[in-house]
C-alpha cells in the first residue's frame, strides 16, 4: 500500500500528541487486514469525538488544524496525509462504537496501527446495505475470514439478524 505506512505514523502521533483519544481503521482499506487487496481511494478513520460547550455538534476542526500546520491539505470531507485522503469519521451509533473499541491491534512494515475486526466490518457493512458492501461481506464470506459464531453474536446485538437473514436468502440461497 502507497505510503500507508507513513499515514499510520502521523495517525498514531495525533493519539501520541491527544489530538484524538483513539481511533481505529474501517472501511475498505481495514478489510484489505483480512482479505485480498482491493482498490480503494481513501482511509476511513473512525475517531471518537466528544460534543464541546453543551452543542451537539462535534468539531473536527482542532484535527483538521492540527494536521494542516504538520503540512498536510484539507480538500472537501478529506485530509491528505502522506499521499492518502483521509476521511476522519465520528462514532455515528452503538455498532461503530463496539468496533473501535473491539479494534484488532496490528502492524503495518512494523508501525502499529487499528483496524475493524472482519466481524465488524461485515456488521457495518450490512447495516450500510449499499451494493459494495453486499460485495464485500460476500468476500469476506468466500475468505473464511470470519468467526461465525461472533459474527452472529455482534448482529444479534445490534438488531441485525433480520436483515442477515435477508442477505442470506438473497445472496447465499
Amino acid at each position: 500500500m502507497m505510503a500507508i505506512t507513513r499515514t499510520i505514523a502521523v495517525l498514531n502521533q495525533m493519539k501520541a500528541d491527544g489530538v484524538v483519544k483513539d481511533y481505529a481503521i474501517g472501511g475498505a482499506v481495514a478489510a484489505t487486514f483480512h482479505l485480498e487487496p482491493g482498490a480503494t481511494l481513501d482511509v476511513d478513520v473512525f475517531i471518537p469525538l466528544e460534543p464541546k460547550g453543551g452543542s451537539a455538534l462535534l468539531n473536527m476542526q482542532p484535527i483538521f488544524d492540527y494536521l494542516i500546520a504538520q503540512g498536510h491539505r484539507v480538500e472537501g470531507e478529506y485530509v491528505h496525509i502522506e499521499g492518502w485522503p483521509v476521511q476522519f469519521l465520528p462514532l455515528a451509533d452503538p455498532l461503530v462504537e463496539e468496533a473501535l473499541s473491539e479494534a484488532v491491534s496490528t502492524e503495518v512494515e512494523g508501525v502499529p496501527t487499528r483496524v475493524f475486526s472482519a466481524e465488524h466490518l461485515v456488521g457495518i457493512a450490512l447495516q450500510t446495505g449499499r451494493p459494495k458492501d453486499k460485495a464485500r461481506i460476500l468476500q469476506f464470506l468466500a475468505s473464511g475470514a470470519l468467526d461465525m459464531d461472533r459474527l452472529r453474536d455482534i448482529l444479534r446485538r445490534h438488531d441485525l439478524i433480520e436483515r442477515w437473514q435477508q442477505f442470506e436468502r438473497t445472496f447465499l440461497s
